[in-house]
């Protein structure tokens, strides 16, 4: 085999459309456009979502709830099982956190969730505890202070 014996794959290569070039090309007279009306124009055509004058979908569809994005307060939450990272005894607060990796996110408040198990005896100082995270921390040995 040399270089100038190496050929695309049959099917690769394919003839562009070439429109308006005589009624035997099976192209010819109105150019694959049909007769007459808007898409057989010449110019830009109807914009995506033109239901031809009928009322569009989204316009039609009723408009439900709203969002509150800009005011909503964002929760970084953190499981209890994730405490044990700290040693027996410790105040743990949103810098102790931080510090530790466990909270790196910017956020509004934190949250401590009740999944896992604790083995340690801490002081909490996190206003947000769910009830089974309270629950596990003063069955461990722990207090919450907020």
């Amino acid at each position: 085999m040399r270089l100038q014996d190496v050929q695309p794959r049959p099917g690769a290569k394919k003839r562009r459309k070439r429109i308006g070039c005589g009624e035997s090309s099976g192209h010819g007279k109105t150019s694959c456009k049909g007769h007459k009306g808007q898409k057989a124009r010449a110019g830009k055509g109807i914009r995506p979502g033109f239901e031809g004058g009928q009322m569009p979908l989204h316009r039609r569809l009723p408009k439900k709830g709203f969002s509150n994005v800009q005011f909503r307060d964002v929760y970084e939450v953190v499981n209890v099982s994730s405490l044990n990272a700290f040693e027996d005894g410790a105040v743990i607060n949103e810098a102790a956190l931080r510090e530790k990796g466990i909270v790196n996110r910017n956020c509004d408040a934190i949250k401590i969730l009740g999944s896992g198990d604790l083995s340690r005896k801490l002081t909490i100082e996190i206003k947000n505890v769910s009830a089974s995270a309270r629950e596990k921390i003063e069955k461990a040995g722990g207090s919450i202070a907020a």
